[in-house]
């Protein structure tokens, strides 16, 4: 017989993630769309971000895995105190004076480049899901489509809107990866 069990604080925690991994996607989504983007531009970089998003934490995942396995018990404290870390230095970036430049997106390899960028911290997550030993399947699926719908609504919300939420999302996000990794951890 299959056990079918629904565990639904892992299906919210791993949302929350997601959320808190798209925040980056989206605030930087709303400085690229306040400049104007084509839509197939919009969709083909919210594709690759969605794609990115499922990609590296995988990446991450395997490592995590990896390293679970020789942490053993210490696992969930080594993958708590990452997420901890990621999202203090997520927080760091919003509130610090310093703006970070706009990118161009208008040649594959700078839309790549951007993607990356705004992907590269799902990589860790993945670290620290992978260490916690988190539902493979669902946290890339979830991640993927998370990941896309939040670039895509930046670059779309940044056509209409001024830049303020763009510095409040990154510090949204990395206060939500900062209370999981505290929970994680107690």
């Amino acid at each position: 017989m299959v056990d079918t069990a629904f565990d639904l604080g892992q299906v919210v925690t791993i949302l929350f993630m997601a959320v808190a991994l798209g925040m980056d996607a989206f605030s930087l989504g709303i400085g690229i769309g306040l400049r104007g983007i084509r839509l197939k531009q919009t969709l083909s970089l919210g594709l690759l971000i969605g794609f990115l998003h499922m990609a590296l934490p995988l990446l991450g995942m395997a490592m995590g895995m990896m390293a679970g396995r020789l942490l053993g018990s210490v696992a969930a404290l080594a993958g708590g105190c990452l997420l901890i870390l990621l999202g203090a230095h997520m927080i760091w970036n919003a509130v610090r004076e310093e703006q970070r430049p706009v990118m161009n997106i208008s040649t594959l390899w700078s839309m790549i480049f951007f993607a990356l960028t705004v992907s590269m911290d799902a990589m860790s997550v993945g670290v620290s899901m992978g260490l916690i030993a988190s539902d493979t399947m669902l946290t890339i699926a979830v991640f993927g489509i998370v990941g896309t719908v939040m670039s895509v609504s930046g670059l779309l919300i940044g056509r209409r809107v001024h830049g303020w939420i763009g510095e409040y999302g990154e510090a949204i996000g990395g206060a939500m990866l900062l209370a999981f990794g505290i929970s994680f951890i107690f």
